[in-house]
């Protein structure tokens, strides 16, 4: 029986990574297509302009301008005019920098919380970093 040379095993640990790289690649989910210019992913949550107990709410797709640090997977919340910052988890629910605590469903769930949230107080600016 041959020895097992350094030399051999490390050919066997390659061809074994070798492997295993390439049935990841081969099971793994393809990661979905980002949306042409001009169309609208229909996976993106729609715009909304409403008064809600008092306050007006708006949400709608980020421009790019609005914010450079786009945590909200592209899209804008404001209380009365005032950004409100919000974040898309990995789950597909939402959270603001008013209810980072209490996932919700939408963006516009996330400008209802954060009305709630505030009782009456005005939403101040949050600081680009």
């Amino acid at each position: 029986m041959p020895e097992i040379t350094r030399r051999r095993a490390l050919t066997a640990a390659a061809a074994v990574a070798a492997t295993a790289t390439a049935a990841v690649a081969l099971t793994a989910p393809a990661a979905p297509a980002a949306p042409a210019a001009g169309h609208h992913d229909p996976a993106a949550p729609d715009s909304f302009d409403e008064v809600y107990k008092g306050r007006r709410i708006q949400g709608r797709p980020a421009d790019g301008t609005e914010h450079h640090h786009e945590h909200g997977g592209g899209y804008a919340v404001f209380i009365d005019g005032v950004r409100l910052h919000v974040m898309r988890n990995a789950d597909g629910s939402w959270i603001s920098v008013v209810s980072h605590y209490d996932p919700v469903p939408t963006p516009r769930a996330a400008a209802r919380a954060a009305v709630d949230e505030l009782q009456g107080a005005p939403l101040l600016p949050f600081p680009a970093n």
